[in-house]
């Protein structure tokens, strides 16, 4: 009997150590082709006799509960990639740990939010660049700008990089409608909008790459969705968020021209409550812009220092939806080439918001604000540059308050949207006028200005061909209490002009199709009016830069554009090609106009200058070879002025900064945990003023970046820019300011 017993026993003991000896969970690490951790998958495991569950994600990996019968199919998928599958049969022997490695997927497959609807690029009618969060880590540049220029029609104001040049020279065009301080084109970060509220520049530093997701990208009027500064199209930035209950991430490097630089990402989640913060420094020496045969006794380094920092705090209401709140702050400084001239910005800003949603809607809301205070000095250069003299100290201060609510809902075919959205900004500028090393005078000018937009879009899907969306959008805007003061010092006298209250209105409607003839060949079609309204800086703030003095004119009016474009589109397997016709009108563009030019001093204003149009074709091109990525794209763009009622001489002429042809070409090359990359960009001549008499010529630049990835977290790089030394020009104001020479970089990630 005892016999029996432990007999029983053992056997028992065997069975339980069998039993256990199956694991219960199987773990799978998910990692890109260069092992990179992907940590915002969707990882799921679909057993053949019940419903698929989602696996939980912790310390690392995705845990999936095993099935107790009967075969089942693990798969992952995450934004940017194309999905892994794996599966499993009935009499298997199971195995507790899988390594999904995947592959960066297609464009057309890429899924995008900035047309305000989610969807696939294939099934959007808008011409929509991509650009994801491993193509920014591969670029040779260390600013979200220099990533960007990787997308054709891409510009700031000049040739330069944002970390060289002064930050009222930042805002964006598109498609060559032509470039100015203002942006013609609205970048948003989580969908708020970074335009300066005053000026309308970009500071592209606020943001450290490190704290982005991806970067989406839409080219074409935009304003039926965006309103103010969508004119030539709109720049929607990604964060980046942590799935996981902790995740950190951090960036050292250094370079030359003095270059350092850290940053950081830290996020989480516990109990429904989740949050995240980033910080960025960065800091360089620059170069010195003016070219070797030109400089004298006052040129020197063009330069930046800069801390930004954003947290984010929230909380998930269960099924329904979330709110959060997020406080930024953002410091700069700068150098411009000069001892003598030099600007700096504090801003300090908050947003907060939500959404609420059910199986077919959802509601999004926004309100966001804040304050901030630009300096800057500008100075008069001697026709040797062997001397200067400050001419004017100046200080801008601003504050801004905004908000946004959007209804979307999908029902049968269709995806309607609807929204409201609304901005008031207050501004001014306080100069102090100098000449011969004395203050002359005291200047103060600024107003308000308020806008309101109410929008509407709805996108069809007729079967499987076809895809029709038509929006309409109406903003009314007012600037109001404005006026300008003038003070002499040496006789005490004071001049105020009064400028009357104002109100302007612009209707922006569109209407796209896009046709799939088959499942590799599409064409798409589009028209749309767009519209921006003068800036709170251009109405009332001059400037200066070398012998060129810019006025502002408070009388300014909106410009408007027609915007008409069709294409097709071609894919199969790994391979893309897109190409893009395109017409754009801009009735009033504004323009820096040139009113007198002397050998020492060039007087120009700001004008609403007649008519210009841009037309060209865009392209754009992808294909994967094994691990290889390969992109390039090419624009056309023949933009000129049509109409110039008050300057008939300026007819014909091509609009400054914007070159007949640009190319870009990237390549990304992952293996055994090492990435290659290369970037280059050519252009053709352009001018730098409205007269067409500053010339610049072509160029090319070539970049390169290397990496290695070891133990899954830690990754060293190192990458170099302009490879070939090209010194191409800039500017010409009129003397010639130049590109950066030859530059390296090196540093070390982790995640």
């Amino acid at each position: 009997m005892l016999f029996r017993s432990i007999v029983f026993a053992i056997w028992i003991a065997i069975a339980a150590l069998s039993i256990c000896a199956q694991p219960r969970e199987i773990r799978i690490y998910v990692t890109d082709t260069a092992g990179a951790a992907i940590t915002n998958a969707n990882v799921k495991i679909d057993p053949k006799n019940s419903a698929a569950t989602v696996c939980s994600y912790r310390d690392d990996a995705y845990y999936c509960p095993v099935p107790d019968n009967g075969g089942f199919v693990l798969a992952a998928e995450a934004r940017g990639f194309q999905p892994w599958r794996i599966e499993v049969p009935a009499n298997s022997s199971l195995v507790s740990e899988h390594v999904a490695v995947l592959r960066v997927g297609s464009v057309a497959e890429t899924v995008v939010t900035i047309g305000r609807t989610e969807g696939r690029i294939s099934d959007s009618p808008e011409s929509i660049s991509v650009l994801p969060k491993q193509q920014i880590g591969a670029t040779a540049g260390p600013t979200l700008d220099d990533a960007l220029r990787q997308v054709p029609g891409f510009s700031i104001f000049r040739r330069s990089s944002s970390r060289n040049s002064n930050p009222t020279t930042q805002g964006v065009s598109l498609r060559g409608v032509g470039a100015s301080g203002a942006s013609r084109s609205v970048v948003m970060y989580d969908g708020i909008p970074l335009n300066d509220p005053f000026g309308g520049w970009v500071q592209w530093n606020r943001i450290s790459p490190i704290a982005v997701g991806s970067v989406e990208v839409l080219r074409g009027g935009a304003s039926n969705l965006y309103g103010d500064a969508g004119l030539s199209g709109a720049v929607d930035i990604r964060p980046r968020n942590a799935m996981e209950k902790f995740a950190f991430a951090g960036e050292v490097f250094g370079g030359s021209q003095r270059t350092i630089s850290g940053s950081m990402f830290a996020g989480g989640g516990y109990k429904g409550w989740f949050g995240d913060i980033s910080s960025g420094h960065f800091k360089t020496r620059g170069f010195v812009p003016v070219s070797e045969n030109e400089r004298g006794l006052v040129d020197s380094f063009a330069g930046v220092r800069s801390v930004n920092l954003t947290a984010r705090i929230g909380r998930r209401l269960g099924e329904i939806g979330s709110v959060f709140f997020r406080p930024v702050y953002f410091g700069e400084s700068r150098t411009n080439g000069t001892p003598a001239q030099i600007n700096r910005t504090h801003s300090r800003q908050f947003a907060a918001g939500g959404d609420l949603k059910n199986r077919s809607a959802s509601f999004d809301w926004h309100v966001f604000g804040g304050t901030q205070v630009y300096d800057q000095t500008f100075s008069a250069v001697s026709a040797d540059r062997s001397t200067e003299s400050l001419s004017r100290l100046q200080r801008s201060p601003s504050q801004h308050f905004g908000y946004s609510g959007v209804i979307s809902a999908a029902f049968l075919q269709n995806n309607l949207i609807a929204g409201i959205e609304g901005r008031e900004v207050r501004g001014t500028s306080e100069e102090v006028g100098f000449a011969s090393g004395r203050a002359t005078s005291l200047l103060g000018a600024g107003g308000r200005e308020r806008d309101l937009g109410l929008f509407a879009k709805d996108v069809i899907k007729i079967g499987k061909r076809l895809v029709v969306s038509g929006g309409l959008r109406l903003d009314k805007w007012s600037n109001y209490r404005a006026l300008s003061s003038t003070t002499v010092l040496s006789s005490g006298l004071t001049t105020t002009s009064v400028f009357p209250d104002r109100d302007e209105s612009a209707l922006s409607p569109n209407a796209a199709v896009l046709i799939n003839a088959t499942d590799e060949f599409s064409i798409h079609f589009s028209a749309s009016r767009s519209f921006r309204a003068p800036t709170l800086n251009e109405l009332y703030r001059g400037f200066r830069v070398g012998n060129v003095v810019t006025n502002a004119n408070a009388s300014l009016q909106a410009e408007k554009a027609v915007n008409v474009e069709g294409g097709a589109s071609f894919r199969r397997n790994s391979f893309s090609l897109r190409g893009t016709a395109f017409m754009i009108d801009i009735d009033g563009a504004v323009s820096n106009v040139t009113i007198s030019s002397t050998p020492s001093l060039i007087t120009r204003q700001r004008q609403n200058a007649g008519k210009t149009r841009t037309a060209g074709l865009e392209i754009d091109t992808e294909a994967r070879i094994g691990d290889l990525e390969l992109n390039a794209g090419y624009l056309l763009s023949n933009s000129v002025v049509k109409e110039f009622p008050s300057s008939s001489a300026l007819v014909g002429n091509r609009i400054p900064q914007v070159p007949l042809h640009q190319f870009t070409f990237q390549t990304r090359y992952p293996f055994r945990g090492w990435i290659v990359a290369f970037q280059g960009r050519a252009s053709s001549a352009q001018f730098d003023d409205d007269l067409n008499q500053f010339r610049l010529e072509p160029y090319f630049q070539l970049d390169a970046f290397v990496s290695k990835r070891f133990r899954k977290k830690i990754e060293l790089f190192a990458s170099a820019e302009n490879l070939l030394n090209s010194r191409y020009s800039v500017g010409k104001t009129p003397v010639r300011t130049v590109s950066s020479p030859f530059n390296v970089r090196a540093g070390i990630r982790w995640n």
